[in-house]
């Protein structure tokens, strides 16, 4: 059987059944741009560790280490299951040697880029735009921003539950809104709002006749909103950082405040402090030197 036979199967029998529609999606990708045009002509057997090192090392000439790898684990999937469905007697994918993952330094807004970004979403009187807010002061992923319904905050308390989260998808050349449950346990999560926030939703609920936070009842796409956010930093003439920046803004500004790393890790959904210490290390520069000069006035 040839790989790019067994990849077609693979994916219908083994993939769509068994992941989100997301998962399937980026699975599909990888195999109909990478692995069938490079691989799909070998018979199974012939997939020896000498091609598939040869496969990867090819990749690391135009593509980032991390897509390098994300692409290799869908390889392994797909060869490891092949032997247990009886596809290929054996598979050489254990020894093929990763490049090693590039490590990103998450970046974030300065406090002046912050407040002129406030200042126009705050004057602008665009309900639209209080996603951007949302997200400076809950460090809610996008996905996550445009799966909240109203149902998601509860204004007594004063607290947003995260539950789902919104992925751009086609079907037959048309937009789809796919919205999922997140794709970690720890994913959802209540996070308190604080007051000022929950004063600037309630204003945005009474002025909104839709059941989303963002967009009503439209069907706002993701990329319509990081389009719409990149706009807006070029109107304000501020440097061109993603939107996921807002995320890594909000976990900075936290850990500026004093905000311990076990809660602000469970209000971003981290599966552990480690995994939060790891990302904005480096957000912590300034608070270990002014602990260091507090203790450095105990020398007489």
């Amino acid at each position: 059987m040839k790989y790019r036979k067994w990849l077609s199967e693979w994916l219908a029998v083994c993939v769509r059944p068994t992941t989100k529609a997301r998962t399937y999606e980026k699975y599909e990708r990888i195999c109909t741009t990478h692995l069938v045009p490079q691989l799909g002509r070998y018979e199974m057997e012939t997939l020896s560790a000498s091609v598939l090192q040869g496969f990867v090392a090819s990749m690391t000439v135009s593509l980032s280490p991390n897509t390098v790898n994300v692409i290799i684990s869908v390889l392994k999937k797909s060869l490891k299951q092949a032997v247990l469905y009886g596809a290929a007697k054996r598979q050489h994918s254990n020894g093929i040697i990763r490049p090693k993952p590039e490590k990103k330094q998450a970046e974030c807004f300065t406090k002046d880029e912050q407040r002129a970004i406030e200042r126009y979403v705050l004057q602008s009187g665009n309900q639209k735009l209080v996603g951007i807010l949302l997200c400076l002061y809950t460090g809610l992923r996008i996905g996550e921003l445009m799966a909240l319904s109203w149902d998601n905050i509860d204004f007594a308390e004063g607290l947003l539950t995260v539950t789902q989260s919104c992925h751009d998808s086609w079907d037959n050349g048309a937009y789809k809104k796919l919205i999922e449950p997140p794709k970690t346990k720890t994913s959802v999560r209540v996070i308190p709002l604080p007051n000022q926030i929950l004063h600037i939703l309630k204003k945005a609920k009474r002025d909104s006749s839709g059941r989303y936070v963002v967009g009503g009842d439209d069907p706002v796409s993701v990329r319509s909103y990081q389009r719409t956010f990149e706009l807006l930093l070029k109107k304000l003439q501020i440097r061109h950082l993603g939107f996921h920046s807002l995320r890594h803004t909000f976990a900075t500004r936290a850990l500026e405040c004093g905000m311990d790393v076990k809660s602000l890790s469970e209000i971003l959904g981290h599966k552990s402090p480690t995994i939060t210490l790891d990302l904005y290390v480096h957000s912590l520069l300034e608070h270990k030197r002014t602990m260091m000069n507090r203790l450095g006035k105990q020398l007489q």
